[in-house]
């Protein structure tokens, strides 16, 4: 008897932002750098990303998440992130 497929909702994988990248956003007047993008890949095969930072201040702030700036290299990186993440899931050795 053959069980159904499983209902997988979404794939992820982080990416770091290479520093020549990363920019700076503010939120509740603290001043954030983003360092990473969490990249989905969602049931209906498009891509959500979101990036995350620490205060730019220091100390033991959060790690908040922003909208990712829009940028021919910052999509690049995205899609390039996205392809390298299948790859590696396809060759996966299971548990």
């Amino acid at each position: 008897m053959d069980s159904p497929a499983p209902d997988v909702q979404a794939l992820a994988c982080n990416v770091a932002i290479p520093e020549h990248l990363r920019w700076r956003d503010e939120r509740r007047g603290e001043l954030f750098e983003l360092q990473s993008i969490t990249v989905r890949l969602l049931a209906d095969g498009s891509l959500a990303a979101k990036a995350y930072g620490r205060p730019v201040a220091g100390g033991r702030g959060a790690y908040v998440s922003f909208a990712v700036r829009e940028s021919p290299e910052i999509d690049e990186l995205i899609t390039s992130a996205a392809t390298e993440a299948g790859r590696r899931w396809a060759a996966h050795g299971g548990r």
